[in-house]
């Protein structure tokens, strides 16, 4: 399955700050004003609900299990582009809460956050990110001062209950990026709905360009693969809709007969 593009069209990539010079060979010549990339403070926010308990394709793998796997293939593969990333992790529930607030560029730490990751086994019934964007929020105005930027990571696993935020629209901090795992549609589940409000909370806050995935395939592989999606720099990046990565390597019907039975949900219009 390829990635879902995020809900609408968010424009082409700005060319302001490209200069041009069509006066040698009757084409255009254009240099790229050079930009100060800033070292990221990236918090990642873990769905604990229990529906994060969810079994994987794999047998006796959880989401959970999976997620804590992307997590750390995450930060080992960001820390080789760019030691000098912190990380600080975080969960969510009924609200958010603080797994690890200190911001640190050991993997150690990391593992160590990862291994502390549990579930609860019954449901909290609704999901304020209210609260997530607070603490992202607070954290960012200090990175800032630190002349870097902040970004929040949501890892979303609920397919009934959506989320519900109350944020200012001009307030715009940090970057979010969300990875959404859920279950097939059914009298229970509205994952397409519950897709639209994250589709949502991300065009709400994000600072920079936002990337959101989404898979129901209940394979380990696919959360990696959009989690490694998640390396791009929120200063670097195009906009989603014109991200046509990964390139399929099988067909879709090859993809089929191993499993993947693409399900998915789609951008409202």
């Amino acid at each position: 399955m390829s990635s879902m593009p995020k809900e609408g069209h968010r424009g082409k990539t700005k060319m302001e700050d490209i200069e041009g010079d069509a006066s040698v060979g009757g084409g255009g010549r254009y240099t790229l004003k050079p930009t100060r990339i800033s070292n990221e403070d990236i918090i990642i926010c873990v769905d604990v609900d229990a529906e994060s308990l969810v079994e994987m394709k794999t047998a006796g793998i959880t989401r959970l299990d999976s997620i804590k796997q992307a997590i750390l293939l995450f930060v080992n593969s960001k820390l080789s582009i760019n030691p000098d990333h912190r990380f600080a992790f975080a969960t969510l529930s009924k609200s958010a809460s603080w797994l690890r607030k200190e911001f640190s560029s050991d993997v150690e730490s990391a593992i160590g956050a990862v291994r502390a990751l549990s579930a609860t086994t019954v449901s909290s019934g609704q999901a304020d990110l209210t609260s997530l964007f607070r603490l992202a929020a607070y954290e960012a105005k200090k990175s800032r001062a630190q002349n870097r930027i902040l970004r929040l990571i949501l890892i979303y696993c609920r397919s009934s209950v959506r989320p519900h935020h109350q944020w200012p629209v001009n307030q715009k901090l940090f970057t979010l990026d969300v990875m959404y795992l859920h279950d097939k549609p059914g009298p229970d589940n509205c994952p397409q709905a519950v897709y639209d409000a994250l589709v949502d909370a991300l065009e709400h806050v994000s600072e920079y360009e936002g990337y959101i995935h989404e898979s129901g395939h209940g394979l380990p592989r696919t959360l990696f693969r959009f989690m490694s999606m998640l390396l791009s720099h929120p200063q670097q990046r195009c906009p989603q809709d014109d991200c046509d990565i990964p390139k399929p390597l099988m067909k879709k019907s090859a993809e089929s007969a191993n499993g993947e039975d693409n399900v998915h949900v789609s951008p409202s219009q």
